[in-house]
Order: structure tokens, then C-alpha cells, then sequence
């Protein structure tokens, strides 16, 4: 039987007639993970893993694919992903998967370890994703969500933020030596059950209560179970050098590398600080200092109007502060302090300006008509300053209201593309395009940020070459975690494989209408089983948690 482009042939084994292999991918362009140019070979799969790499034509497979003319490549990671609730309500994981993603780093925020008091905060965050956070422990949440069923592979981080909330609640408060103490055992826990090092997420209340020195003591933790540090920093505006700093004195003091999350100069008067950036994190690099970034293929991001309010009226979580703003006092200054270009916080609506903020999506049903349009157009359809608008926004809506900011420059973008130690993520869920999710907004990002990668950035602009882009979505990524056997395909290795069109992939999601799958992934492998057939998905749910270098048994 001859065998069809992009054709799978399905070879009945039989006692008599057994196979040599349980798949076989022949004629394709293999781009290792390494970095190596590419060239054209046969991938042999037996079980989970690579047997081996060569010319197979005369040997027999349960399933055979013919990649003539497409990409064989590992399967991709999502370094900085949020699909910490939606890969138990949905765990095809659609968005990503259908981008060649296998391997989900849930990362920034944690949903474990958890206190009752935790738990209820995060479940009041997710209530449309109706799921009860029944577990307490790292141990736990990986088994839950690996039970209910997963079709990419997964890991976590634990939270220095939600493990602040465990002892300290939402307040801005210090620890006191005694529960300083108990929060270092809580991430010693989370490390033995398999976490892959500390994150945090210094801008958002309670992430932004935490002193420096708090951070590093909860580092030091870490880098003892060979852990590392990432985060979104302090500031990547105003401070945005200084956080940098920030950054390596906790890897330096507390002994562990550390990986930025979404690299950016925020807004338009920090975008020459761009240059500094990485100009400073090179010279680390040369002197051995590990020092990483991932970020995502877009001048926007996306985050909630908290982002545009000073951290102080955000004490105590979402009650407390909509209080507070119904306070008319409390309310007048922190309109007064919106204004300001701060630099003792994080003031990303003033970066971005009424212009530059495009609201997401509301819980409240008849807020929903705002949906797509600019704060600006909001705040003139009911007749405010903007100021007020975001306030009042997020008392109507009960929320922090998801909201998209344009704040970082197209230049700026390719220069870090460019950097041989970023990566990229998401920095998004990984929903199905389908049912409810078409309510919501989604930043593009969601469905496209890979896609994105490799066709504009790699085919038309050819800011980076294909085997490069590769090789930061694979072994790159593997390596910075500390992730064996995965990321590469080399005999042994786990048969997480991406195939694709390198000539059609692309990223369709745009801001007006997000909600659109990536094109051109043709197959893909997890742990060895077709989740991606012919560019759709199979249903099959092989994914797996995988746990982080501290992890005891």
C-alpha cells in the first residue's frame, strides 16, 4: 500500500503478524530541539518513547504517519501558562495543543498548597469554572488534575504569593519570624511533592506586600531541592531595571537560577530601557550568572483593572476593596493617585492610557455590552472621567475585570525574539474554542502565541531561524526546569512530537476575535499517542504531571 502525505495508516498487528514498532513518522524534516540544522530521517516510537532516528521504510508500525514535506519536531512547551483550573474542567487543552504545545508550565500563580482560606479566595476567582479546590497539597493537585484526564504534560510552580496568603492572609502585613518559618516548611513540602522551583507576582496585591528579603529566604528553600526562581517582576516600567536587579540579588542570594516571566518594557517612555535590559543580562550570562526570560509574541498584555489602582486599596482581597472605593474619601485619592506615573507602584494604566486599554470581559451580565471596546469609548458612553469609569467597573462587576493593555513597542518584541536564552509562554489558559468560552474575552495570545512565533517572526520576518525557534520552544525549556529526557528528539527520549506545515502554520486569533484555533499543526504525539490528527484533535488524554528536581516519593 502506498503510503499518502500526511496520511495515517492504521497496520492491524496480529500474534502472527506482530509490528516492529507502534508508530512510525517517515520522510520528515527532523529539527531535533538541539539547534542543529535540520535534515530528513524516520522517527521509531515504541511506547512512550524514541527508539530511534534513521530510515525505517522496510519496517512495520501499528500507526504510520508520512511527514513528506512537514516539520518533526519535539513537542513545544508553554512556559508561562494559567491553565492551572481549565486543564481539569477541559483537558484536551485545545488552544495550545492545536499549536504542537505538550507540555503546560503552570507558573506565577499556584493552586497549591492551599489553606481553607486560599482556597475560597481562588475558588471566588474561578467561580464560572465550577470546581471545587478539594486538594491542599502540590502531591495532590498534580494527581488530581493528571486523574481528570489530560491530553498535554503539565508541572507547577509553587506560589511565594499563595503561600503568603496561607499564613498572612491578603494583608499588607510581615511575617513574623515564627510564620516566616512555617511558610519556608510549606515550600519545602510543595518542592518534596514535586513543584519546580518558587514564582511570584510582584505587582499584584498580595504578591507586592512581600519585602525582598521575605522572597529569598522562601528562594534559599527552593534552590535547596535544585529549584528555580521566575516571576512576574516589580515593575517592567518605571522600575523596570530595578526589578531586574531585584531579580538577581534573589537568585544570587538565594542560590537558585531565575527565569523572567514575559519580558517587556511597558510603555512607551521605558522602551529605551529595553537595551539596558539586555545588554545587562548578557554580561550576567557571560559570567555564568543563569539568568533566563520568557515572554510572549505580542505589544499587548492582559490583566485585570487591579493593574491601574494602587496596591494599598487592594488590601484584604476584592470585599475590602470595593468597599474601600465606595468610601468618597478613599475614592478621591486614589483617583488622584491613578493620574501620577508612579514609581513606588506599578501603574499600568497610566502607561497605557484610556486609548491603550480594551476591556476583556465582565460577570455582570450587563456590563457585557463594553466587551471589545476601548476604556475611552466606555468612559464617553457614560459620560466620566475614566478614572472613574475603572472604579466603577469594578464594583458593578464584583471583579477585576480582564482587561488587554498596549504598552510594549514591535522593535522591542524582535529584539528579545532575538536573545538565544528567551522563551516563550503564553501567559494564558488553554480553553476549547466552543460553548461558553465564546462569551468571554480572550487576548489572542491564548489561542496564537506560538503559531504567532512561527509564522511571522520566523517565516515572514525571519527575525530568528526555524531550528532556533525550536529549539527555544523544546530543549531549551526542558533544560531551564531541569527536565530530563524530554524537549529533544533523540533515542530515549519521551515521544512528545510536533509536525507541521512550516509553509501554512499560522496564528488566525486576533483582539477583535480571539476565539480562533492556529492552523497548520498537522500531528501531534504525547508520550507517544496522537492527541492532533490530520489538524484535529483525537480526544486521547496521555498527559502527565511531571515533577521538579526536589521531588521525594
Amino acid at each position: 500500500m502506498s503510503i499518502l502525505r500526511t496520511t495515517l495508516i492504521l497496520l492491524a498487528a496480529t500474534a502472527a503478524n506482530a509490528t516492529d514498532y507502534d508508530v512510525l513518522v517517515l520522510n520528515g524534516t527532523i529539527y531535533d530541539g538541539t539547534g542543529a540544522p535540520p535534515y530528513v530521517a524516520d522517527l521509531a516510537i515504541s511506547g512512550d518513547r524514541l527508539s530511534a532516528i534513521g530510515t525505517f521504510a522496510d519496517k512495520s508500525a501499528d500507526l504510520v504517519i508520512d511527514a513528506g514535506g512537514l516539520a518533526v519536531a519535539p513537542g513545544f512547551f508553554n512556559m508561562l501558562s494559567h491553565a492551572h483550573v481549565s486543564l481539569i474542567t477541559d483537558g484536551r487543552a485545545m488552544s495550545d495543543v492545536l499549536q504542537g504545545v505538550t507540555f503546560e508550565v503552570l507558573s506565577e500563580a499556584s493552586l497549591s498548597p492551599l489553606s481553607d482560606a486560599s482556597a475560597e479566595m481562588w475558588e471566588a476567582l474561578f467561580a464560572d469554572e465550577d470546581v471545587a479546590l478539594s486538594w491542599r497539597t502540590v502531591a495532590d493537585y498534580l494527581q488530581v488534575v493528571e486523574a481528570s484526564g489530560v491530553s498535554p504534560n503539565f508541572a507547577t510552580f509553587v506560589s511565594a504569593a499563595t503561600v503568603r496568603v496561607n499564613f498572612l492572609g491578603m494583608d499588607d502585613v510581615d511575617p513574623t519570624p515564627d510564620q516566616l518559618e512555617l511558610m519556608k516548611a510549606q515550600v519545602e513540602q510543595a518542592m518534596k511533592d514535586g513543584a519546580l522551583g518558587l514564582t511570584d507576582a510582584l505587582i499584584y496585591a498580595p504578591g507586592a506586600y512581600a519585602e525582598t528579603e521575605e522572597i529569598i529566604e522562601l528562594a534559599k528553600v527552593a534552590g535547596r531541592y535544585g529549584g528555580i526562581y521566575t516571576a512576574h517582576m516589580r515593575s517592567e516600567g518605571n522600575q523596570f531595571i530595578e526589578a531586574i536587579d531585584e531579580t538577581l540579588r534573589i537568585g544570587r542570594e538565594g542560590k537558585l537560577p531565575v527565569k523572567i516571566h514575559h519580558l517587556k518594557a511597558a510603555g512607551q517612555p521605558n522602551w529605551e530601557k529595553m537595551d539596558i535590559a539586555i545588554n545587562k543580562i548578557n554580561a550576567l550570562r557571560d559570567e555564568g550568572i543563569p539568568i533566563t526570560a520568557d515572554m510572549y509574541t505580542y505589544v499587548a498584555g492582559a490583566t485585570g483593572l487591579d493593574a491601574s489602582m494602587p496596591t494599598w486599596v487592594q488590601a484584604g482581597g476584592y470585599d475590602k476593596w470595593a468597599e474601600r472605593l465606595k468610601d468618597p474619601e478613599i475614592r478621591a485619592r486614589v483617583k488622584a493617585e491613578m493620574a501620577i506615573n508612579a514609581e513606588d507602584w506599578e501603574n499600568i494604566g497610566y502607561l497605557a492610557g484610556p486609548d491603550g486599554m480594551m476591556l476583556l470581559g465582565f460577570k455582570n451580565d450587563e456590563l457585557r455590552k463594553y466587551k471589545g471596546m476601548t476604556l475611552t469609548e466606555v468612559a464617553k458612553e457614560r459620560g466620566q472621567d475614566y478614572r472613574d469609569t475603572i472604579i466603577d467597573l469594578v464594583i458593578e462587576d464584583g471583579s477585576r475585570v480582564g482587561t488587554v493593555y498596549f504598552l510594549m513597542s514591535e522593535e522591542n518584541l524582535k529584539k528579545q525574539i532575538r536573545q538565544p536564552w528567551v522563551m516563550f509562554g503564553s501567559d494564558a489558559d488553554a480553553p476549547a474554542a466552543e460553548g461558553e468560552a465564546l462569551e468571554g474575552g480572550a487576548h489572542p495570545r491564548t489561542y496564537g502565541n506560538v503559531a504567532r512565533l512561527l509564522s511571522k517572526y520566523v517565516r515572514e520576518e525571519q527575525v530568528i531561524t526555524l531550528q532556533e525557534a525550536v529549539r527555544r520552544l523544546t530543549l531549551l525549556p526542558a533544560e531551564t526546569l531541569g527536565i530530563g529526557t524530554r524537549g529533544r528528539l533523540a533515542p530515549g527520549y519521551f515521544a512528545d512530537v510536533a509536525i507541521f506545515d512550516p509553509e501554512s502554520v499560522a496564528d488566525k486569533a486576533t483582539f477583535d476575535d480571539p476565539h480562533q484555533y492556529s492552523i497548520g499543526m498537522v500531528h501531534v504525539l504525547v508520550n507517544g499517542v496522537p492527541v492532533v490528527s490530520e489538524g484535529m484533535h483525537t480526544g486521547a488524554t496521555p498527559g502527565r504531571a511531571v515533577r521538579g528536581p526536589g521531588w521525594k516519593p
